[in-house]
C-alpha cells in the first residue's frame, strides 16, 4: 500500500552523508525547492553565478553552493555532479538556459519526465497536447496578414515574457514585422479576462492530482500602464511590455474549482497518451485567463515548477486544505522523493534517462 504524505512527514530525519541531495540551479524558485528539501531532511545544493552564489550562501537551509560563471556553464559540472548522490529538481532558467539536447544528455537523477520537454518547447506540440485535452485555446494565427482582432505575439522558451509584444491588428504586424525577423513566435488571439496561473502536483506514487496554489503576475509596464488615464496616454508613444517582475496570490471563487481541477486531470492523462508510460507528474501550471462568462482560455503550460509558486513558500489555501502543515509546491516536490525513497519506488519519479547505467 501507498504511504499518504502525512506518513511520510513523521519518519525520522534521513539527513546524512551517503543520502541524496536535492540539487538546482540558484534562481527562479530554487529557495522554496531548497527550503523544502531541507524540511524533508535532504542535504541541498545551489548550483549559482557570481551574482547570486552570496544569496544562496546567506540562507541555513543550502547546505552548499557551487559557483559556476554562467548557467549555461551548467553541463561542464555534469560529470562531477554524476559521481554525486544527486537528485536534480529542474525550474524555468533550466529551460532558458540549457537546450534539449542538454537536458537529454544529463545522466544526473532528475525529477520529472524529460519526454514532455519537447511538447512544452515547441508551441505547436503543446497547442495539440491542450487541444486533445478538450481545453478552450485562443484562437491562433499562421501569418500576420491573417490578423483580424488584436494578438498577443509570443516568443519561444521560458523568458518570464520577454520580447512579447501586444498588436492591433494585420497592419500594426506589418509595422513591427521588422523586430521578429529571424525569431520563433506565434500569433494568439488576445482574450480579454484576468490572468490565473494554476500551479498543479501530480503523484506518480498514488494517481493523484492536487491544486496547489494559483498567482497573478505582475507585469512591466502593460499593468503600470492601468494606472495612466486613456486620455492621458495619447501622444505618449506607450508600447505595452510583458516582462514579470513579480507574483501575487489568487483565489478562485469555489464555484470555478471544479472546472480548474478538471483541466488539471485532462492535461495528465493525455501527457500519458503522448508521453508513455509516465506522462507528465510532479509539478506543472497551466496559464489561463478568465473572460467575463467566467470561461477558461488556456493559454499554455509549463510541465515543471513555476515562479508563481513563490508567494506560497508557507503554504496557500488550497495546499493547507490537503496538508497540516505548511506545504510549498517545493516542499511538496521533495515529500514525493522522499516518499518515494521510503517504498523503495524512486524510479517511478524520476526520468528513465537517469535510470541508464
Amino acid at each position: 500500500m501507498m504511504m499518504a504524505p502525512e506518513l511520510a512527514a513523521a519518519r525520522p530525519n534521513l539527513r546524512g552523508g551517503d543520502f541524496y541531495t536535492i540539487a538546482t540551479l540558484g534562481s527562479h524558485s530554487a529557495l522554496q525547492i531548497l527550503k523544502g528539501a531541507h524540511d524533508e531532511g535532504f542535504h541541498t545544493l545551489a548550483i549559482a553565478n557570481p551574482a547570486m552564489e552570496g544569496l544562496y550562501r546567506s540562507y541555513a537551509f543550502v547546505d552548499e553552493v557551487i559557483e559556476i560563471e554562467r548557467y549555461e556553464d551548467f553541463m561542464a559540472l555534469v560529470p562531477e555532479l554524476e559521481q554525486r548522490k544527486i537528485i536534480i529538481v529542474p525550474h524555468g532558467s533550466f529551460v532558458a538556459y540549457l537546450s534539449l539536447d542538454e537536458h537529454k544528455k544529463m545522466r544526473i537523477p532528475y525529477f520529472g519526465n524529460k519526454a514532455v520537454l519537447d511538447w512544452e518547447a515547441s508551441r505547436e506540440l503543446q497547442r495539440q497536447w491542450l487541444t486533445r485535452a478538450g481545453l478552450r485555446l485562443p484562437r491562433q494565427f499562421k501569418t500576420g496578414a491573417e490578423i483580424d482582432r488584436p494578438v498577443i505575439v509570443k516568443l519561444y522558451g521560458a523568458a518570464g515574457g520577454k520580447g512579447y509584444m501586444f498588436l492591433r491588428d494585420a497592419a500594426d504586424f506589418e509595422k513591427r514585422a521588422a523586430e521578429l525577423a529571424r525569431r520563433n513566435y506565434i500569433l494568439q488571439e488576445y482574450i480579454i479576462g484576468v490572468p490565473a496561473y494554476i500551479h498543479y502536483f501530480y503523484s506518480p506514487l498514488d494517481g493523484r492530482l492536487e491544486i496547489m496554489s494559483m498567482d497573478r503576475r505582475y507585469e512591466t509596464n502593460v499593468d503600470s500602464l492601468g494606472r495612466i488615464p486613456a486620455a492621458a496616454q495619447e501622444g505618449m508613444n506607450l508600447d505595452p511590455s510583458y516582462v514579470v517582475v513579480g507574483n501575487s496570490p489568487l483565489v478562485l471563487r469555489e464555484s470555478m474549482l471544479a472546472e480548474a481541477y478538471r483541466m488539471g486531470e485532462a492535461v495528465v492523462r493525455v501527457s500519458q497518451e503522448i508521453c508513455p508510460p509516465k506522462g507528465l507528474f510532479g509539478a506543472f501550471c497551466i496559464e489561463t485567463i478568465i473572460t467575463s462568462d467566467a470561461q477558461f482560455y488556456v493559454m499554455e503550460i509549463s510541465a515543471r515548477i513555476v515562479a508563481g509558486t513563490n508567494p506560497f513558500i508557507d503554504g496557500s489555501p488550497y495546499s493547507y486544505l490537503n496538508y497540516s502543515e505548511p506545504m510549498s509546491t517545493g516542499r511538496r516536490i521533495a515529500r514525493e522523493i522522499k516518499n518515494a525513497l521510503l517504498s523503495n519506488s524512486l524510479p517511478v519519479v524520476l526520468d528513465d534517462s537517469s535510470l541508464v547505467d
